[in-house]
């Protein structure tokens, strides 16, 4: 297929934020199309995964699992889209395919991480997902790390979030007992009536500490945490003997200009023989056919449900990036390009 002669736009890093994103830490970009080169395929870009982790790829320090974006590079970000020229011998014009595509509406690659996918099984959203990045967290990130048992009580942060709804419902599937955290009643409905919690927590109106008194009175067994700070710090207070803490993210501090805040209430670690550890998806992406299979199943089987929060317009990245932090996203944000 021949490669259109037009230009494409990019979202580029210009400067470090300072606490919140601003559309000012961006340039938007523009230049034209070339052919591809041997080894390369150009993708239309369609989907673009919206994920906290992007914020901790804009700052600056290098004491990360991955560098930082360089200034002046395309925001890093994890898409799906067509491929519309191929000179590689995996791929052919009109695959589908996820990968670190980035916040542009085109982009070159040389292969190195891409993944095909059929949008006949699944609609692309739900590649960024469930079937994507954040399902493979909340499936190993629980079930290896967390290692629930039949009759546990688990607690989850963020817990309308892309991650944090998928565990709660895998835990669930597991014969646990799930308590989520989330923010407003909205939520708080949708993850009690709609995803089957058994309990949910408002943290925005009820004071997360007496609730978790309240609701979970034999302790937490198994605390997986996309939030950090004061929630991470009112858990740590009510594990029981033996808990398992599974760190994923940290959203309350990833806009700090100063130092997040680690835990105060740390030696109940000791107190309760407990664990905590972090989960990074990569370590896992050799069993990643093990995570999607059997999420595919659940979907299928209607054990397991998602919801996207498709947002249209590539102009609006900035502050559509953002929901993730005002809470403003109802489950895994997606931005539509194409």
């Amino acid at each position: 297929m021949t490669t259109p002669n037009r230009a494409f736009r990019s979202f580029r890093l210009i400067r470090r934020p300072q606490g919140a994103v601003q559309a000012a830490d961006f340039e938007l970009a523009a230049e034209a199309l070339r052919d591809v080169q041997d080894g390369e395929v150009l993708v239309q870009v369609q989907y673009i995964s919206l994920d906290p982790a992007m914020r901790g790829w804009m700052n600056e320090s290098k004491e990360s699992y991955m560098p930082p974006v360089a200034l002046g590079d395309v925001m890093r970000a994890i898409a799906a889209g067509k491929v519309i020229a191929s000179k590689h011998p995996n791929f052919a014009a009109g695959d589908y395919v996820t990968g670190l595509l980035g916040v542009q509406e085109y982009a070159y690659s040389n292969g190195q991480g891409l993944t095909k996918v059929d949008p006949s099984l699944a609609p692309l959203p739900l590649f960024l997902g469930a079937l994507g990045m954040p399902g493979l967290t909340a499936y190993f990130g629980l079930l290896d790390v967390g290692q629930p048992k039949a009759g546990d009580t688990v607690v989850v942060s963020g817990a309308a979030g892309a991650v944090g709804a998928l565990v709660g419902q895998i835990a669930k599937i597991n014969g646990a007992r799930v308590i989520g955290i989330a923010g407003g009643a909205d939520k708080v409905r949708y993850l009690t009536e709609e995803l089957g919690f058994d309990a949910a927590i408002d943290y925005k109106n009820d004071d997360v500490a007496a609730a978790l008194k309240e609701l979970a009175p034999n302790g937490v067994d198994v605390f997986f945490d996309n939030v950090g700070g004061a929630i991470l710090d009112a858990v740590l207070m009510r594990l029981a003997h033996g808990a398992r803490i599974v760190i994923c993210g940290a959203i309350s501090q990833y806009n700090n200009k100063e130092a997040m805040h680690g835990p105060a209430n740390y030696l109940q670690l000791l107190v309760k023989r407990a664990t905590m550890r972090g989960v990074m998806v990569a370590d896992y992406y050799h069993r990643a056919m093990e995570a999607i299979t059997a999420m595919g199943g659940w979907i299928a089987a209607g054990k397991l449900k998602t919801r996207e929060h498709v947002v249209e317009g590539f102009d609006t990245f900035p502050d559509t990036f953002n929901k993730l932090f005002t809470g403003d996203n109802n489950g895994k944000l997606v931005l539509k390009v194409a």
